[in-house]
């Protein structure tokens, strides 16, 4: 499941963005951006080796600080930059849908499928878990034979001296490079829902941790053969026109009309099942705070437990920003959000739980300046493109703070006022709520 959703976003969805920023350096951004990931994913192993969970980033977030405002606040960021994911990877289906058509740059029409997308990987996990599970397998196969296919190809094709490995490096650009990493760091923040399949795994103490580095082995030689083969087909300028459809603009060159479509196919085949991977983590995320007591729910009427209700509240909120921004916005947005999540959890291991999970300080370190200087190079990088999306970010952080502080507030004034209320309003995901 890390698997599909990280290919499912991290090539298609990103490449483009990623060589914009950093040149024809661009695949070191996805080395660096491993390397980070791997620092990260040390916290995440050692609590899931701790205590195995179906609780994922909620369990860690509530062992390192409580069940108070910054572990609720930075758990509900993670499921925010998972449903972020969903829109950024629905827009990325409909534009490799649409660009066989030359439709591509038709804003409504790209909005319009991005949102079918979203609107059938809801049914499809509206089916059940086992649907999911299989469709996910069956897709993550295909889709990852189908990329390193393409990518040994197009660099046996092409060679490594052409397009942009041609061109000359700009040192003067090595500041957008490091921003380029929050792009990269995205693309692997699939490694983090594999943290929810603790409660499932056999062997949890000791899978968790071999799954989450296995997952992020495998991405990182797709995502540099990738990188590879479309750096050698097309130039920079090249890359950025086609961004948000540059692995099929990379084939034509290379294999013509054919292999331009098997690449569009094979980028539906993974955009898709991305979508479905995204929905079904989100939801359960949040189906996961709730139970936890540490989100509001209502049904407004629909019938079924939290986790039905779950799964439109995610859709309906990806199929809003799937309709209103462009890739590179959702994509950015999606990297505040996760990078400052992420620096909470290493904080709140290094500050708590550090000697009870027997973590390294000096790791644990590591990650929180990895994600620090990345966040910085990238948020400075952004006020001088896109000043909005900064303030979107820090508005939409703040919300998230301010919304749990009073949600969290009301109900302690609730549970201290009447406790015998507190016990008779229990209840468990598989009921539904007044």
């Amino acid at each position: 499941m890390g698997t599909g959703v990280m290919i499912g976003a991290g090539i298609f969805a990103l490449t483009g963005q990623i060589a914009e920023l950093a040149g024809p350096l661009f695949p070191l951004s996805f080395v660096a951006g491993a390397l980070v990931t791997s620092l990260a994913a040390y916290s995440y192993i050692k609590m899931s080796n701790k205590w195995p969970s179906s609780g994922g980033i909620a369990m860690i977030l509530q062992k390192a600080y409580g069940p108070g405002v910054v572990a609720s606040a930075a758990a509900m960021m993670m499921a925010l930059s998972m449903i972020i994911n969903e829109s950024l990877v629905a827009r990325t289906f409909a534009t490799y849908a649409l660009r066989p058509f030359g439709l591509e740059d038709t804003g409504w029409l790209v909005s319009a499928v991005a949102l079918a997308a979203i609107v059938f990987a809801y049914l499809v996990n509206a089916a059940g878990n086992k649907s999911v599970s299989g469709f996910s397998v069956v897709m993550s196969a295909i889709k990852v034979g189908g990329i390193a296919i393409f990518a040994v190809a197009a660099i046996w094709a092409s060679g490594l001296s052409g397009g942009a490995f041609s061109e000359p490096v700009e040192l003067s650009k090595a500041d957008a490079l490091l921003a380029s990493v929050a792009f990269s760091i995205l693309a692997f923040k699939g490694f983090t829902t594999i943290t929810n399949s603790g409660g499932e795994m056999v062997d949890p103490h000791k899978n968790v941790g071999r799954t989450i580095m296995v997952s992020i082995a495998v991405c990182i030689v797709i995502y540099l053969l990738v990188a590879l083969a479309v750096g050698s087909s097309l130039s920079i300028s090249e890359i950025v026109q086609a961004r948000d459809y540059s692995l099929a603009a990379a084939a034509r060159p290379a294999f013509g009309q054919m292999g331009f479509y098997f690449t569009v196919v094979i980028a539906l085949t993974a955009t898709i099942s991305g979508v479905i991977a995204s929905v079904f983590a989100a939801s359960r995320m949040l189906a996961m705070l709730t139970d936890m007591k540490l989100l509001p729910h209502s049904h407004f009427g629909m019938s079924g437990g939290i986790q039905s209700h779950m799964l439109v509240y995610t859709v309906v909120i990806a199929g809003t920003l799937a309709v209103l921004f462009d890739l590179s916005r959702i994509a950015s947005l999606g990297a505040f959000f996760y990078l400052v999540m992420d620096m909470l959890v290493h904080w709140g291991v290094l500050r708590n739980l550090r000697k009870e999970v027997g973590a390294r300080a000096t790791i644990l370190l590591a990650a929180l300046a990895a994600d620090g200087v990345v966040l910085a190079a990238f948020t400075v990088t952004k006020l001088r493109s896109d000043p909005a999306i900064v303030a979107y970010a820090i508005i939409g952080i703040a919300i998230v703070f301010l919304g749990q502080w009073i949600f969290l507030s009301g109900q302690r004034k609730a549970t201290s006022s009447d406790p015998a209320e507190r016990i008779s309003d229990g209840h468990s995901g598989d009921q539904e709520h007044p």
